[in-house]
Parts: structure tokens; sequence; C-alpha cells
């Protein structure tokens, strides 16, 4: 991780000076000839798909997109037009030319799509875990801690009377046909997400049971009538239709069947010699012999070339894992160049007690946190889409946060690299750490920077390496473990 790219980049804002500078980017068409200085320095063009993480143009993947040239439009068949419209979470796919080295860029086009709209028939959250699910039109989606959720209503409401609100969804498929929500909107079941009425509903998933006298077919159990459905998108028609093919079907439910109107093919947006750059959960098992597996509906190839970075092995690739990919689109696959890992595998909870972006870093309850381009930046109370700059000046010593993310090194010690921060108006004392030892004394014990004493804490069964989890309580150069618990370790 290049600490400099966050900085340089919050610098550039703060000042107004990036979107000069990323004239210099290509900022042009896909050839690379791009407008400006002439100065054709992007590093990538293609096409880049994940989640956004901060505004102020957007963030996705960890870059810096200027939309400027967009003028602020956005293109989507879900009553979104506008940039100002998106929200933290939904998957985007972008075009664009960027530049590696210093993670910014220049979009051409900025694209979002629904992965499900529609009535809610059941909802659950846990506020202590951070994880729920939720269904709509018989699919049944998986909530958890980096899950942006957006309603007007309290989510034990929610859960009370699900039958009372509609959502739309933004999330990766997985391999049991469930998904995994990265954003989910909630409203009263008669607000409308489009211009159709609120019986609308989108679905997304893979033909089965494709039967052409009745002219239906399912989608992960949900039966779909498309007798009178128009299509678009790389089908001509219904003969078109075969099992195994990915579908997006918008219409309206019946009787528990949905009653397509628009049907339309899942292209990924890829075009040859691409240079692509995707994020999200692996589809299904990983394909061992053919080295291959499923990422937002694209297969991925690994060579003997692919770079695992951060300690990802490729016999750890399996059905949910995040993970973020880099590669080259040739022939309907993705040459994966580089694989690193994007589910967190250590948590923390505490006060800020300093903040220094100039190093993008700041210290909570004495760990040191490491924030990135990447870093999702939320409260339960922010529900206008804000500048990356505002997210960032937002964090203040004395804050009480939530964070989740993976636990690094480098040459100044161990730290965690945060994935999510959630700002929270807990004023506890009480605080809490998940990750590796990485230092053990018979009195003291090191984590992501942080020392800790003994108290009357046992050490027991607990070396460099362990997977921990503790409570601990104090102030800075003074931290006491309350309670130690050795964790599950998915690695032995």
């Amino acid at each position: 991780m290049e600490r400099s790219k966050l900085t340089m980049a919050v610098k550039a804002l703060m000042i107004g000076a990036l979107a000069g500078s990323l004239a210099a980017c290509g900022g042009g068409g896909g050839s690379g000839s791009g407008s400006g200085s002439g100065d054709d320095s992007a590093s990538a063009s293609g096409t880049s798909v994940g989640p956004v993480s901060g505004f102020g143009s957007v963030y996705v993947n960890g870059t810096y997109f200027n939309t400027d040239d967009l003028g602020g439009s956005i293109t989507s068949d879900d009553g979104l037009t506008l940039e100002n419209e998106l929200e933290k979470g939904m998957i985007l796919l972008v075009k664009a030319d960027w530049d590696d080295d210093r993670n910014e860029g220049r979009a051409r086009s900025v694209e979002y799509d629904d992965t499900l709209r529609g009535a809610l028939t059941a909802f659950s959250w846990d506020d202590v875990e951070n994880t729920g699910s939720l269904t709509v039109a018989g699919q049944t989606v998986v909530l958890d801690g980096r899950t942006v959720i957006r309603s007007g209503a309290d989510l034990a409401t929610v859960s009370g009377a699900p039958g009372n609100y509609r959502v739309r969804v933004s999330a990766w498929r997985q391999g049991d046909g469930s998904f995994r929500a990265s954003f989910v909107g909630i409203r009263p079941i008669g607000d409308r997400f489009t211009d159709d009425d609120e019986l609308e509903t989108e679905v997304e998933g893979v033909i089965a049971d494709l039967d052409r006298d009745t002219r239906t077919f399912t989608i992960n159990g949900l039966q779909v009538d498309y007798g009178l459905a128009e299509f678009d998108d790389d089908l001509d028609g219904a003969d078109d239709l075969r099992n195994g093919l990915i579908v997006e079907v918008e219409g309206y439910l019946s009787e528990g069947v949905l009653m397509a109107r628009e049907i339309e093919g899942d292209d990924d947006g890829f075009e040859d010699d691409d240079d692509v750059e995707v994020s999200g959960a692996i589809a299904g098992d990983y394909d061992a012999s053919a080295r291959r597996f499923t990422l937002n509906g694209v297969t991925v190839q690994v060579t003997g070339d692919t770079e695992f970075d951060d300690g990802l092995r490729e016999s750890q690739l399996a059905d949910g894992l995040f993970v973020k990919v880099e590669g080259k689109y040739r022939g309907g696959l993705l040459e994966a160049e580089e694989i690193e890992p994007r589910d967190g595998d250590a948590e923390l909870e505490g006060v800020i007690d300093s903040v220094n972006l100039a190093e993008d870093r700041m210290q909570v309850s004495g760990v040191t946190v490491a924030i990135t381009a990447n870093s999702l930046i939320k409260d339960d109370d922010d529900d206008d889409a804000r500048r990356r700059t505002q997210d960032l000046e937002s964090l203040v010593q004395g804050q009480y946060v939530e964070i989740e993310g993976r636990q690094q090194s480098d040459g100044s010690g161990s730290f965690l690299e945060a994935f999510k921060i959630e700002r929270d108006d807990d004023d506890d004392s009480d605080f809490e750490v998940k990750g590796r030892v990485d230092g053990i004394s018979s009195d003291t014990l090191s984590i992501m920077g942080l020392t800790l004493n003994r108290g009357n804490a046992s050490f027991s069964g607990i070396s460099v390496g362990t997977l921990v989890e503790i409570d601990f309580e104090g102030s800075v150069d003074s931290y006491v473990i309350t309670e130690i618990d050795i964790e599950d370790d998915d690695d032995d």
C-alpha cells in the first residue's frame, strides 16, 4: 500500500488542482489519445467495476475518477440520471482512462444498475453482530458490516413489518444463488424508486427450467412468465433464451410469478483488450484444474504470471471470498494479473486519539489505522452523498468509531488497513480489537501498534500469530486487557 496516493488526491481536491492534473491522464476515448495537454500518461484504459467508497466525482476500487466531462450525468435503467443521486455502496461500472501509479483517472461514462428491486417479504438485522438478511421476490440477500443501508425507518421497525417497505439492492450474486449486498435502499411500499408503479420488480440471475411451450423459466426458484416480454441488450427475442444464461428481468409479481415486461442479457460491459479492475464476491467453487472462478458474472483466468497480494494464496480462492482482480479482458475471459483479498480479517472499536491526513493514518485507542481511497466512511445519520474531503475531515479526535479491515505490516510495523470506518455516538470507555498477535511477553501483548498490559488475563495458548479478540480499557500509554479470547483461525 502506497500511502502517498490518498494524500496526493486529498491535497489536490482541497486546493482544486486535481481536475487540471488529470488532463494529462488520457481523458479522451478508448484510444488513449486524450484531450487537454496531449500527454498520454494513462497507464490503463478500460473498465472498473466496484462499489462507491466516496464522492467529489467518484471513488471506485481505490481510484479517484474525475467525472467533470460527464456534466453530472450517469447512465441507468433504474430511475437514476445524476451523479448526486448515487449512494455509497452502489456498485458502478466506470469506463475510464486512469493512472495506476497515482490512482487517478477520468471517467468516460458511469453506469448504475439495480441487482434486485421490489417489495420486501422478510428483513432482519443484528445491531451487535452487524449481520442480517432480507428477502425480495423470493431472493435471499445477505447483509454484513460493509453493507450500506439507507432507510428512513428504524431497522427494527422494518424487521417488524417488512411488508410495508420496498427495497433497491446493489449486490454480488453468490454461488448458491443468494446475494451479498453492498447497498440496500429501503422506502415505504408506495414510494417509487423508478417511474413505474409500486409493483415494479427486478431480478437478476441464471435461467433454469426453460419451457418454450408455456413461455416460462425460473431464476433461483422464482417462476418468470415471458409471454409478453420485450427483449434488449444482446437478446433479439425469446429464441435467444437458454438455460444457464444470465439475465435481468423487470416486471411485476402476480400470485408469486414474475410477469416479465423486459428481459435483458447481462452484458458485463467489457471490450476485448480492456484493462479491467473488478471487485466482488467469488460466485461458486474455484476450478483448480482450469484455474478459473466467476466474479460478477465474468470468468477470471488465473495464470502462472498472476500475482497474489496481501498474503492471499491461490488455494484460498473459494465461494464468497471478496477479492479485487486486475487484468486484461480477452476472448470472454478476464486474465488476472493481480488478485488481492478485500475481505476483512481484523476489527476495532475505540476512540480516535489523533488523525494525520498527511500520512493517511490515525490512532484509535492505541491502534494504528491506515485510511485509503478504498475506505468506506459512514454513519447511520449520513443520508446524503458527501465529498471525500468532508468524509475525511469528519474523523476527529475523541470520536468513537467501529472499524473493519485487514491487518497489514510495513517498515513502520503492524497496522489496520481500514475497509470500513463507521462513526458512532457511543461514548463507551470499553474498547475491542480483533487481530493477530505481533508480540508477547509475560506481562504485555502487542497487536497492530497497540501494547496492552495483561492485567488479570491469561495468555495461555497464545503466541505470536494467534488470532485473538480482546476487550480492553484505559487511555493512551496505559491500556489494560479485561478479556481475551482465542478465535477460530481459518488459516490453520
